[in-house]
């Protein structure tokens, strides 16, 4: 269908990297909703329909799809509670309902439309200058208009014209100073609405009247971070596509004074080589110090020249494209030599040496299919890597290493560590099982024609017990096993059915009855093994019992 719309051509790289995710990540989604489906099945028995709670939290908790559920029981002869399944679902849908409050936003709009209906957009000067006189048109506070702001009022001011940005396409608002004749405002951010620059502020002295002429001062030093920031995104945005593919798209940023973070399109991490080829780049173009240029044009035009665009973006009719870098042969631009050109609303450096460096903090998932970058620039840069040097000399004094060696030091001391936690815990395999075969053998008793051996432990982890089961089982030959380690007063709890009485019986039901008495909730596994968690060990003796009581019902 691109003929009718062409930015399904623009885009098919993108659109064909989000189908592939959708496909890998319903095939994981199938893969443990059949799991799970199986694992609730076992627990009903032989006979019977799914309870819609468990069917409503396949699809509510795990992505499974009721019809998915419904099929892949029909296959056994089974069906699904449906009742019960719309049932959940409108009780989630009343919970959402009676959670959502808003943000207030709506109410106010209506005050914003009135007050740009009555005197015009506020015009912005930012791109030329940070410094720029205006008339102030309104002042409001809560809703309300006001005919006067005092020494500690907090306010919307609104100015006719205005140097400060206001939060939007990811970059932060400004803030600054809004001088009267009768008084001083601080601004602590700057939004906008309806077209209206809505200043934030604080009176901090005398009074601000409406009708008032103001001196409008932007703070330069974080103006100035926040460019650089800015910049630096569509450095890195045309980093990340060459390195990555045409399929990497904008999906999110934050341009703030002390950062940036950048989201795009990508199913999978970034490799540490390939996060460091992208950071050199950036810093390649930094230093070529190029000059930023802005032109204004149709949408139209600004693809033609190869401008990248946010997918699926309405844009009025004419845009702003950024320019930066230079790189023959790339294609962009009137002279085909553009690195980065970028549709962008924001404010941004003059040259790229402005920017001053780029350091990349690592990469991490954001959403499905979407990895986010934090990064930072200039003086935050610098700060930072000259904190990392003084931690790697710390580091090297410590090890008695020079920098070189560290990392082998420390891979050695990790070998070593995993060695002895191996003997400890296989110690504490041995002191718990001490007392030799006899000692053991006596320990088990026979409940319904089952061998079981029940046991509270003390002197091992969680981590331990999984071992001890398989000991146990191992030595039974034919039976179940219960084991309450005390953990500081609380309770770590395992069991295990040998694999001849999974059929008859689940290690999960043993463990389920004794984390009731042991103060806890649920618990999990397998027929075979199941753990779970209690808050009080001091009940061993009622657990024990009721995982008999199981065993005398099977």
């Amino acid at each position: 269908m691109g003929a009718a719309f062409p930015e399904l051509v623009r885009g098919e790289a993108l659109i064909g990297e989000t189908l592939k995710l959708e496909e890998s990540r319903f095939k994981t989604t199938l893969e443990n909703g059949l799991k799970l489906l199986d694992e609730a099945t076992e627990e009903m028995g032989g006979q019977g329909e799914l309870d819609g709670e468990t069917a409503f939290k396949l699809y509510d908790t795990f992505g499974f799809p009721l019809d998915l559920t419904q099929d892949a029981l029909r296959e056994k002869g089974r069906a699904v509670d449906t009742s019960g399944f719309d049932a959940a679902m409108d009780a989630q849908k009343a919970k959402a309902r009676a959670a959502w409050s808003g943000s207030g936003e709506a109410a106010d709009a209506a005050i914003w439309f009135d007050l740009a209906d009555q005197g015009g957009p506020t015009e912005f000067l930012g791109y030329d200058t940070e410094i720029a006189e205006g008339q102030i048109t309104a002042l409001v506070r809560d809703g309300i208009v006001q005919a006067r702001a005092t020494a500690g009022e907090g306010l919307a001011i609104i100015v006719n014209q205005t140097p400060f940005y206001a939060e939007s396409g990811g970059q932060v608002g400004d803030t600054g100073l809004i001088r009267t004749a009768t008084g001083t405002a601080r601004v602590n951010d700057t939004k906008k609405v309806a077209g209206l620059f809505l200043h934030m502020a604080e009176v901090v002295i005398g009074e601000i009247l409406p009708g008032q002429g103001a001196e409008l001062v932007v703070d330069h030093a974080r103006r100035a971070d926040i460019r650089a920031n800015h910049s630096a995104t569509h450095l890195l945005h045309e980093a990340l596509r060459r390195a990555l593919g045409d399929h990497v798209a904008q999906r999110g940023s934050l341009n703030a004074p002390d950062r940036l973070r950048f989201d795009f399109s990508h199913a999978k991490a970034l490799s540490a080589e390939e996060l460091a080829q992208i950071e050199a780049e950036v810093n390649t173009f930094i230093r070529q110090n190029s000059a930023v240029e802005t032109r204004i044009m149709t949408p139209d035009e600004a693809r033609d020249l190869g401008a990248q665009a946010l997918f699926g973006e309405k844009y009025g009719d004419e845009v702003r494209v950024v320019s930066m870098g230079s790189q023959a042969g790339s294609g962009k631009g009137m002279d085909g030599q553009t690195y980065s050109l970028e549709l962008c609303g924001g404010t941004h450096v003059r040259q790229t040496g402005d920017i001053g460096l780029f350091v990349a903090l690592g990469d991490s998932a954001s959403s499905s299919g979407v990895r986010r970058i934090e990064a930072l620039t200039g003086p935050a840069a610098l700060a930072y890597l000259t904190g990392q040097e003084r931690r790697m000399q710390a580091l090297t004094q410590e090890m008695n290493a020079t920098a070189d060696e560290v990392l082998e030091r420390v891979r050695i001391l990790k070998d070593e560590r995993k060695r002895l936690e191996n003997e400890v815990a296989q110690l504490r395999r041995q002191l718990a099982m001490a007392g030799g075969a006899d000692q053991a053998a006596a320990a088990v008793e026979s409940v319904n024609g089952i061998a079981f051996h029940a046991q509270a432990l003390g002197g091992v982890t969680a981590r331990d017990l999984a071992g001890l089961i398989d000991d146990h089982k191992a030595r039974l030959g034919s039976g179940a096993v219960l084991l309450i380690a005390d953990t500081g007063g609380k309770a770590a709890i395992a069991a295990g059915v040998t694999d001849d009485l999974t059929g008859r019986l689940s290690a999960v039901e043993l463990v389920r009855a004794a984390v009731a008495e042991l103060g806890g909730q649920g618990g999990g596994g397998r027929a075979d093994f199941a753990q779970g968690g209690g808050k009080d060990v001091a009940n061993a003796p009622a657990a024990i019992a009721a995982a008999q009581a199981v065993l005398k019902g099977v």
